[in-house]
């Protein structure tokens, strides 16, 4: 399977608590829910496309807590089906098990159990959100596709995916498409290493 990462970001790089004002208020950040005002059907069709595409999906444990208080209530669209019925891993060193039907927690070497799920027979191991594990695995250079959701808001502050000390890493641009209310959406394929020359 190809390990996907499909993550909203702002224009200046920010992708904490995207959903909702208390999603993730760490480091003291009060401007969570900046995803709902560009939320229109072009970005929904989009969701349920990349959710019909999953076989399997890989979780940190903040991600994996607050998707499983909600979509195990849910039911009949694209989203929630493959939630509830495909097999879930969830990356953590603290959680002692996982209660979500289709759940079971991974930890110790993570580098080696996720390259383990990508020799997994299947389509896509879709990791959403998650960016702390998103960026230990990006620094194992195990994520093969990057879905960045790119929406027209600066916050000026809270956590961003691509940190100081990121692997350099050159991506191809598969795909763009661009919402009515504005979101870029890019599908970019890891490269490998990036090229130096002067221009």
């Amino acid at each position: 399977m190809r390990l996907t990462l499909t993550q909203m970001v702002t224009l200046d790089g920010v992708m904490q608590g995207p959903g909702s004002p208390d999603e993730d208020t760490s480091g003291g950040f009060t401007q969570g829910g900046w995803v709902w005002p560009y939320f229109d059907e072009d970005f929904s069709a989009f969701v349920d496309e990349n959710f019909r595409r999953a076989d399997a999906f890989l979780l940190g444990r903040r991600t994996y807590e607050i998707f499983a208080a909600y979509w195990p209530k849910q039911s009949g669209d694209p989203v929630s089906d493959a939630l509830n019925s495909l097999p879930k891993y969830v990356a953590s060193t603290t959680l002692a098990g996982a209660d979500w039907e289709g759940a079971q927690v991974i930890g110790g070497d993570l580098a080696a159990e996720v390259t383990a799920l990508k020799e997994q027979p299947g389509r896509e191991l879709q990791m959403h959100g998650s960016a702390g594990l998103a960026r230990s695995l990006f620094a194992d250079g195990l994520i093969d596709t990057v879905h960045l959701i790119v929406l027209p808001v600066v916050l000026g502050a809270g956590k961003r995916l691509f940190a100081e000390g990121t692997l350099p890493t050159a991506f191809r641009n598969a795909d763009t498409r661009v919402t009515r209310t504005g979101v870029v959406i890019g599908t970019y394929e890891r490269e490998g290493a990036p090229e130096y020359a002067s221009l």
